[in-house]
């Protein structure tokens, strides 16, 4: 039986309608900086992407800086001076459960950063930030919903909060975009990070999409040919751009019904979770989630164990972010939202996407049990 992947929250499998977007841009000679009919054709498949991923998120397609995946655009925004923003921020800060790539990527000094602390249900402390906020302009960094855990943000309430003191809201939006409905105006968030193969698309694309026509990113970190407005150097990736675009469109396209379905199938696996182990914990469940992430520890079962485990009986999970030097490793979210180390070294996720299907709850529930079984026969076992 083929494997069954469950860790679309790493990466999403490539959609056929990226394929075929890439295929096609490999086929054709060009780069899109020439001025020759072939050039001409390679921008023509960039600006349609271009335009593409700015439907997805609501935003003007001339706002979208096309980069090599979401690190680089968290590295390009989060810089004290942000073109078309005013005087350069003084302070930055980030929820404690931000993506490595936020926490550590920035370009502010070490002693300008400070951490905004999560609830005990995942969501930022808004109390806690309007206390960090006083006495100053500051920029803040936020998930629109957590690669971990899947809880999904306050945005339009914080960046409310934040937007009253005269500052700036960088929302990582790599989880969010193209799995429910996410306008940058109505968040009413300044810039978005986006990623190619978070949502089908391929490795190595990503964006920074700007919510207002006088951001730009500032100084350019790629000085080169002037490529991306002059705001990221270097020849396009038309071939990865593509298929960004096509995943974007087909995600945008395919969200109102993806949304309940991948709802039925998480919610039908916690039910069997629970069934299977009572004392299951689901980290983030009493707030608003993404409809296609479970995040769950089994007290006394670690996480290594549950993830080689289901490794060996064909499936792929997680115990959290993938970008962690690939370890096994305590979850800085987990701590943020209070957990017990003990528990948060049991945690594991499962994430479902486009090509997930119905029957996968049956086959994850069944190796689930069978491994829970053998281990508590060989726990009695040792113990005899």
């Amino acid at each position: 039986m083929s494997r069954l992947y469950l860790d679309h929250n790493a990466t999403t499998p490539l959609r056929p309608e990226a394929r075929a977007a890439m295929l096609a841009a490999l086929d054709a000679p060009g780069n899109a900086s020439s001025v020759h009919a072939e050039g001409r054709a390679a921008r023509a498949t960039i600006e349609t992407a271009r335009a593409q991923v700015a439907a997805l998120v609501g935003a003007r397609p001339a706002a979208v800086v096309f980069t090599s995946g979401g690190t680089e655009a968290a590295n390009l925004a989060l810089t004290p001076d942000i073109g078309g923003a005013g005087a350069p921020f003084a302070r930055l800060i980030v929820s404690a459960g931000e993506h490595p790539c936020v926490l550590d990527g920035h370009r502010f000094p070490a002693g300008a950063v400070s951490r905004a602390p999560l609830l005990p249900d995942g969501r930022i402390d808004l109390a806690a930030l309007d206390t960090l906020i006083a006495g100053g302009r500051v920029m803040l960094a936020l998930q629109a919903a957590n690669n971990e855990t899947g809880v999904i943000q306050p945005l339009a309430e914080t960046a409310a909060l934040v937007r009253a003191h005269g500052g700036l809201v960088v929302c990582d939006a790599v989880q969010m975009a193209g799995k429910l409905p996410f306008d940058m105006g109505a968040a009413g968030v300044d810039a978005a990070i986006l990623s190619a193969h978070k949502i089908g698309g391929p490795p190595g694309a990503g964006a920074l999409v700007f919510g207002r026509p006088a951001l730009h990113i500032l100084p350019a970190m790629l000085r080169g040919g002037g490529q991306e407005r002059g705001q990221r150097a270097g020849t396009e990736n038309a071939p990865a751009i593509a298929g960004f675009g096509a995943a974007a469109q087909a995600a945008r396209i395919g969200m109102g019904e993806e949304g309940p379905r991948l709802t039925a199938i998480r919610d039908a696996i916690e039910a069997d979770v629970r069934a299977i182990a009572p004392d299951a914990v689901f980290f983030g469940a009493e707030a608003p989630r993404l409809p296609h992430v479970s995040a769950f520890a089994l007290p006394g079962v670690t996480a290594e164990f549950l993830l080689m485990a289901l490794d060996m009986a064909g499936m792929a999970v997680s115990s959290g972010s993938a970008c962690s030097s690939g370890k096994v490793k305590a979850s800085h979210v987990l701590a943020a939202m209070g957990a017990a180390p003990g528990l948060s070294r049991c945690a594991v996720r499962v994430s479902l996407g486009w090509s997930s299907r119905n029957g996968d709850r049956d086959r994850f529930s069944e190796a689930l049990r069978r491994v829970l079984t053998n281990l508590r026969r060989h726990r009695r076992d040792a113990t005899a």
